[in-house]
Parts: structure tokens; C-alpha cells; sequence
């Protein structure tokens, strides 16, 4: 008689748990709450009432004795007897553990972990009971436990008192320098319960390649069997179906499936991003016992790092073309990660490539970023940057450290490097920086500090599992460098002339006009603070005056000298406002104008520079920061000084040398050919000059057009326009502050376009500069699509405003609504 196997069933253990304080100084009774799984602890006493929202006014000190807490948690569950014998083996898996925990079942201990970025995989065979059985997870507070391990592994150079470098556990969780202390702990990934006979699938890696006019998927999987006996391997892509034999004994196994015709993934801008089915599945006999599946596109990939005469570029090529990197930097996208779902990652996202952004990079001091985003990154065309989660810090290389995190990188490295978006990987943060320039080397003194992580472990995991993922040892990073043991060799890991770097010596002591004095290869970090949306800031904040200085705005800065930094990079360009609204409206302004004036002047020289990654996309709850996109999801002007650099045909004017130039950027498949207008314009629209330049640019590049000496020379001119590719670019003669901007006399018409949409057509009366609505001082929910609109006297521009019911002409002229840099200079 032929035996039977089951598939593997899979069962969420979701519901019933609960949550008490075990010991430590809860502020809350002892009794135990009901538990969201997958959360945390913060979530689970915020919905029983017991907790104030920790992201309003001071609130995050009023909970910060909740990090110190041990915390129970625990759930019952019923199994059958005919469950328990329906399958030879049953395990418990945590996807994710956040963060120092004892792990029991039945009031035995299945292990003791301490990853918040690692998946858990327990044998429960001999455990698991008929009836009701008891699982609990008991935490221990993640502060007492990393001030533990820091004096046990010795004390490392860090930027901020926690020692997170100690504990495998988000280094953004003890605060950032945009980011809330919250110190949580909970199961904040899914736990489930898997039973299985004969054998199941483990470790699956996925990879395709193009093969000519076709594509290759080859699968690796790992196997752990219950029994012996023989077992099949089925791929199956696109219809096309390929087996494999595995012998009896053998545990692992490979396959490649040949397809004849594969259409090629983009990135986003770059063409289209059609995806493949990968359908994986183990029988024994014919009977499916366990299944995986994947999503595939098929691409080359590669960065050019090939040393040149000036030094080393950092030039990524996709499908053999080189593409300039449009990137914004990615912080977790809540305080709480498990409140962010497939909906809000898709929402981020899409204003992301709304923006004309192609790449994101997520930063080392955050998380590996869930499924769902890489997911919807390969579908939305955004390609992808995963550092490794090492961020600003020494970190120890001696156990428990070192095994865990070479069992995290195994993990996140397996999970995600499929993907068609996924381009790099990066092994820190700014560490290799930190150790040559920060004085760590001498403060160490012998000490561990990452480099066996970032020039050994990482790419040795990295070669055995994914060898197709390019791989970097940092960012900042130069080609060439290395680690002898003693110190690192090469270049300098932050030199100009070499692969990427980052420029903050801007926003923290220079004002934002000096990148144009920086011609990198490739900007992987840059940024500029801003404010964020009067809604968000207000909402969040209930100060009684509410100032740049009041009480919650400084809790809501976590920035050194944040605001101090805000005020010195206005006034070169604006002088400092009295009244909140006003003084807001100029921070977001200067802004989106400090990284508008670093976008065009960067891609106005590729491809000698490659790509820029702004600092930063997104926020994690409402704060002043340097995101385009606020803590509530509200896109800030910022946002749209990305939407304006990185559209894919894009003109600017440049200073070079004495004189002018004029940047074309065409980054689409059709060449062009025309004339360049420039005229020099006064306040009142007049043209004092004009002249029009014949120029022709080929697809994918960029090209730079000297301005005629006698156009650069500013007589009464306030600003020279270049039109071009139907875009037009603006040189600014003076500072807003030294001008003479008038009022701008604005009118407007409002016309529905939908239930809940309205086009408004602004007109300028006299010249306007960077006109932007802030609708959310309307109605909360409501957006708009464009920003920083700079009009010449008569001319229209045209908003759609959506999320409202009722829009009058009157709510949109209101002086806070509809704003202008005139307003920042007429009457003072």
C-alpha cells in the first residue's frame, strides 16, 4: 500500500494573547491586557487606555519607563489528537522577536533569543499536547539588557547615550536624531504553527537572469526531512514546468528553468517591470507536501566602479544602461513598524515614484524591511538598497554578537534577494567613515569595531548565498578600500573622487549654496530640515503659544542645535520670521530650495556624477526633520523640489567658471533637438534681453549649454529663464532677502474635477516665486499635486486639489494657504 503524506499546513497563532508587566517600574496595574500579535507593547497598552499616545507633546518621556519593563505575554491554543498525529513533526516559527526573550510551551523553554532581525524556528514534537497548550514569551527590558551586554563586550564610540551597538535590536528604537525613544519589545512579526511529515522545504533561493531573448530561474532549495524515501522538486514559470528526482538522503537539491522569451524589468522611468510566477513545489510521490513561490524579473545589474582618470565612479547599469540614481534614503516608516501594512508601504511608495524617484535606499539603522516592500518595489519599478543593520556605531565583533548577526544576515540575505529591484547591499552606515575621521580608532584602542563583519562575514554570506547581488562594505565608500587588520587601505572612505559619499557639512555648518561646490561621484546622503505640515505639527503639538521654540516643537526636534542650524541656513536667503505660520511656511520653503539647489547642480554633471540620494523620504512619527513626507503621511514642498530635479526632462541654470551654463537632462528614449530660449526678466515681466541657442541631446543624458556673456550680466534683471524641452530652468540674479519681489497679486478660479478634486488656476499679476498650497490648513485630508511653482506676470498654473468636498475661491487666497517667497520678502 502507497503511504500518504499531507501538505504542510501552516496555522497563525494571532489570537488570545495577553500582555502583563513582570517586574520592572510599570506604571500601569499588573493585570494583564489583551495582546495584538503581531505588535508591541507600546500598541497593546495604547488601545486599553492605559498609555497616552507616545506621539504627542512630551508624552515620549512621560513612557519612557516602559522600555524598562519585563513584559508577559501569552496565549492558549487547542490541538487535536487527530492533529497531533495527522503529521510527523510540528514546529513553532517566529518571524520576528523584538527583542531579548525566554520562549515556552507548556512551561518548558524552547530557547532563549535575543534578534529582533532574525526568524525563529522551534521543534515542538515532543511538547505540544492534546487540548489546550500555553505559549509565553517573556521579556526582558531591551535597556537593562544592552547596558548589560556593553559592559560584558566592552564600551564602543556611538553619537548617542544608549548603547545600541550592544543588542541586535533597531538602533533607531533609542532615538535618532528625528526618531521618538520608544525601547519597545513585543512579537512583531507573525508566529505560526507548522506541522509536516516526510520533509519540508527550508532555505529556497530564487534567481533569474536574462539568457538572450529568454530567461533563466534557477531554484536552490534546502530540505529537512522527517523520513527517508524519495522525493520530487516541480519549478514551474510561466507554464513552463521542470522536475527534478531528489535521492533518498539528500537534502538538497537544484533545478534551472529555461524559458525561450522573457521580457526585461525596468527600473521605474526606464521602461516596463513585468514580473514572472515562480511556483515551487516538494512531493513525495505524487503528493505535494510543501510549496513556495516567488516573483521574478529578469534584469543584468552591475555597478561601475572601474577606476578612471579622476578617480573611481559608482555607476549603476541596468540591462546595459547606465541609469542616474534618483534616491531618497528610507527610515522605518513608524515608530512601530507593525502599524505599517501593505496599504501604507504602497501609499509611501507611490509618492516616492510620484516624485520621480527611482531608487530607495534603507538605511542601516532601521530594519530589513519587510516582504510587502519589496514586493511592491518590484512592481512599481523603485529599485532597491538594503544596508545591513549597522548604523554610526563600533560594533563589538565577539559572541553572542557574532553568531547572531551572521544568522541574521543569512536570513534577510535568503528572503530578499530574489527581487528584481534589489541592486545593493550595503554592510553600515557610516561606520567605515566614523573609524578613520570620528577619532573611534584611537578611542578603541584595539578594540572590535565591524570590520570582520563588513570586509569578511558580509561578503562571504553574501558570495554563498546570492553572488548575483552586488555588494558594497559601506556608505560612505571608495573603491579600492580594504582592512589589513590594523587599518582600513585604499582611498578615503568619504573622498569625493571616489564611489559614493555623503555631504553634511551644509546642513551643519555651511550654508546650502556650497554643494555647488562639491563635484561627487555618486551623493548616497544629503539633506536639509524642514518642518512638518501645519496639520501634522499642530495635531501632534497643543503648545499655548505654539513658537519655534515652545515647549513640545523642541521635544519634536530631536536634531543638536536643530533649530539653531534651521535659522543659520535661512537668513543667507531669507530673513527670519516673526509669526509661526510665516516662520514655518520659510523653513519648509529654504528646505525644498537647499535640496532643489544640490539636485540640479549634481545631475546637471552626470554622468560624471552618478546618482543623489536625499536624506530623506519619510518620517517615522511628527517631527521637524529632513523627510519630504511628515510622520502623518502629508507631503511637505520638499516633495516637490524632487518631483521638479528629477523629472525626466529637466532644464537648469548653473553657475561654471565666470559665467553661466545651462543643464539639459533628457532621460527618455526619444532624442531632441531645438533651441534653448533664454531671456533675462525683470519683476514686472519685462524682457531686458533674449536670445535662443540651438542644442540637441541624445536619449538617456545630459548636456550643458554655455549661456552668452552678455545674458549672465544682471542689469536690471532679476532672473535669467531657460526653456527648453518643453521644461522651463530659472536663474535667480540675488537672495530672495536682497530683491525687490513684489507682491504678486494673485487671482484665482476654482473648477470641480471630481466628488472630492478641484483645478485651481492661479494667475500671477506681477512675478511669483515658488508657489505653493497648503491645503491642509483647509481641510486636514486634503493634498495637492504640485508645488514650488514660480509664475512670470499673466501667466497661469494650474493645481489639483483632492480630498475635499468644498473648495471656494476665498479659502484659497487666504494669505496662510496659497503662499509665495514674496510673502518672505514684501514689507520687510
Amino acid at each position: 500500500m502507497t503511504a500518504v503524506y499531507p501538505s504542510l499546513t501552516r496555522r497563525p497563532l494571532s489570537d488570545g494573547w495577553q500582555v502583563r508587566a513582570a517586574r520592572g517600574p510599570a506604571e500601569v496595574p499588573g493585570s494583564a491586557v489583551p495582546a495584538t500579535v503581531p505588535g508591541v507593547i507600546h500598541l497593546d497598552l495604547l488601545a486599553a487606555g492605559l498609555i497616552p499616545d507616545p506621539y504627542l507633546d512630551d508624552n515620549e518621556s512621560r513612557l519612557a519607563w516602559i522600555g524598562l519593563v519585563d513584559w508577559s505575554y501569552e496565549t492558549t491554543f487547542d490541538v487535536s489528537a487527530a492533529q497531533l498525529a495527522a503529521s510527523d513533526r510540528h514546529e513553532i516559527v517566529f518571524e520576528g522577536v523584538d527583542t531579548v526573550a525566554t520562549i515556552s510551551l507548556n512551561g518548558r523553554v524552547l530557547a532563549e533569543v535575543a534578534n529582533q532581525h532574525r526568524q525563529w524556528r522551534l521543534d515542538v514534537t515532543d511538547i505540544l499536547a492534546e487540548g489546550a497548550n500555553t505559549l509565553a514569551v517573556d521579556f526582558r527590558s531591551p535597556i537593562r539588557y544592552a547596558n548589560e551586554q556593553s559592559v560584558i563586550l566592552g564600551s564602543r564610540e556611538r553619537p548617542y547615550p544608549l548603547p545600541y551597538e550592544a543588542i541586535r535590536k533597531s538602533a533607531c528604537s533609542f532615538g535618532w536624531d528625528w526618531g521618538i525613544s520608544t525601547a519597545t519589545s513585543g512579537i512583531w512579526r507573525p508566529v505560526r504553527l507548522e506541522s509536516w511529515s516526510a520533509a519540508r522545504l527550508d532555505r529556497v533561493l530564487v534567481r533569474a537572469e536574462p539568457d538572450g531573448s529568454g530567461g533563466l530561474v534557477r531554484v536552490d532549495a534546502d530540505l529537512v526531512r522527517a523520513s527517508a524515501g524519495a522525493l520530487t522538486l516541480a519549478v514551474s514559470v510561466a507554464g513552463v514546468e521542470r522536475t527534478v528526482e531528489i535521492a533518498e538522503g539528500d537534502d538538497a537539491v537544484s533545478l534551472t528553468v529555461e524559458l525561450e522569451h522573457a521580457e526585461r524589468w525596468w527600473p521605474a522611468g526606464h521602461g516596463e517591470q513585468p514580473l514572472y510566477d515562480v511556483d515551487i513545489e516538494l512531493r513525495a510521490g505524487t503528493d505535494p507536501i510543501d510549496s513556495a513561490s516567488r516573483k521574478v524579473g529578469f534584469r543584468s545589474l552591475r555597478w561601475d566602479t572601474e577606476p578612471d582618470e579622476a578617480g573611481a565612479p559608482f555607476q549603476l547599469v541596468v540591462n546595459d544602461r547606465p541609469i542616474f540614481v534618483k534616491g531618497v534614503n528610507w527610515i522605518p516608516d513608524d515608530a512601530f513598524p507593525t502599524r505599517v501594512d501593505r496599504d501604507r508601504y504602497r501609499r509611501r511608495l507611490e509618492q516616492a515614484k510620484a516624485a520621480n524617484v527611482n531608487l530607495i535606499r534603507v538605511w542601516g539603522g532601521g530594519i530589513y524591511e519587510a516582504d510587502d516592500f519589496f514586493e511592491l518595489s518590484d512592481e512599481l519599478g523603485l529599485l532597491t538598497w538594503q544596508d545591513f543593520l549597522f548604523a554610526c556605531a563600533a560594533y563589538p565583533e565577539e559572541e553572542p554578537l557574532r553568531g547572531e548577526i551572521e544568522a541574521e544576515a543569512r536570513d534577510n540575505v535568503a528572503r530578499i534577494a530574489h527581487h528584481a529591484s534589489l541592486v545593493l547591499l550595503t554592510g553600515n552606515n557610516e561606520n567605515l567613515w566614523g573609524f578613520e575621521d570620528w577619532g573611534w580608532n584611537e578611542r578603541l584602542d584595539g578594540k572590535t569595531w565591524g570590520a570582520h563583519y563588513y570586509y569578511e562575514l558580509l561578503p562571504k554570506t553574501i558570495a554563498e548565498i546570492a553572488p548575483h547581488v552586488p555588494y558594497a562594505p559601506g556608505s560612505p565608500f571608495s573603491p579600492g578600500m580594504g582592512w589589513d587588520g590594523e587599518a582600513q587601505t585604499g582611498p578615503h572612505p568619504n573622498a569625493e573622487t571616489h564611489g559614493t559619499m555623503h555631504l553634511w557639512e551644509q546642513w551643519n555648518r555651511l550654508d546650502w549654496s556650497t554643494y555647488r561646490n562639491h563635484r561627487p561621484r555618486f551623493v548616497a546622503e544629503f539633506g536639509w530640515q524642514g518642518p512638518p505640515a501645519w496639520s501634522t505639527l499642530t495635531r501632534s503639538i497643543s503648545d499655548a503659544p505654539l513658537t519655534p521654540e515652545s515647549p513640545g516643537m523642541i521635544v519634536h526636534q530631536k536634531a543638536i542645535d536643530g533649530n539653531a542650524k534651521l535659522t543659520g541656513g535661512l537668513v543667507p536667503h531669507y530673513r527670519k520670521p516673526e509669526d509661526m505660520e510665516t516662520w514655518h511656511w520659510a523653513m519648509q520653503l529654504n528646505q525644498a530650495d537647499a535640496v532643489l539647489c544640490a539636485l540640479e547642480w549634481f545631475r546637471s554633471h552626470a554622468p560624471y556624477t552618478a546618482g543623489a540620494v536625499v536624506w530623506q523620504l519619510n518620517d517615522c512619527w511628527p517631527v521637524t526633520s529632513w523627510a519630504a513626507i511628515d510622520g502623518d503621511g502629508r507631503e511637505k514642498p520638499l516633495l516637490f523640489a524632487l518631483r521638479k530635479a528629477f523629472a525626466p526632462r529637466a532644464v537648469s541654470v548653473q553657475p561654471s567658471g565666470d559665467g553661466l551654463v545651462v543643464a539639459l537632462t533628457n532621460e527618455t528614449a526619444e532624442a531632441w533637438s531645438g533651441d534653448v530660449v533664454l531671456r533675462r526678466v525683470g519683476f514686472d515681466g519685462t524682457v531686458a534681453a533674449s536670445v535662443s541657442v540651438p542644442a540637441s541631446i541624445d536619449a538617456w543624458s545630459t548636456v550643458r549649454v554655455d549661456v552668452p556673456a552678455e545674458l549672465a550680466e544682471t542689469d536690471a534683471a532679476v532672473a535669467l529663464t531657460a526653456e527648453a524641452l518643453g521644461q522651463r530652468g530659472v536663474w535667480w540674479f540675488d537672495e530672495p532677502r536682497d530683491s525687490a519681489l513684489q507682491d504678486p497679486s494673485l487671482s484665482a478660479t476654482v473648477t470641480r474635477a471630481g466628488d472630492d478634486a478641484f483645478d485651481v488656476a492661479i494667475t500671477a499679476g506681477a512675478l511669483a516665486r515658488d508657489i505653493t498650497l497648503l491645503v491642509d490648513k483647509i481641510a486636514p485630508d486634503a493634498a495637492v499635486d504640485r508645488g514650488l511653482v514660480t509664475l512670470l506676470p499673466g501667466e497661469t498654473g494650474v493645481f489639483r486639489v483632492s480630498g475635499i468636498r468644498e473648495l471656494a475661491v476665498e479659502q484659497i487666497l487666504r494669505a496662510e494657504v496659497t503662499r509665495t517667497a514674496n510673502q518672505l520678502v514684501v514689507g520687510r
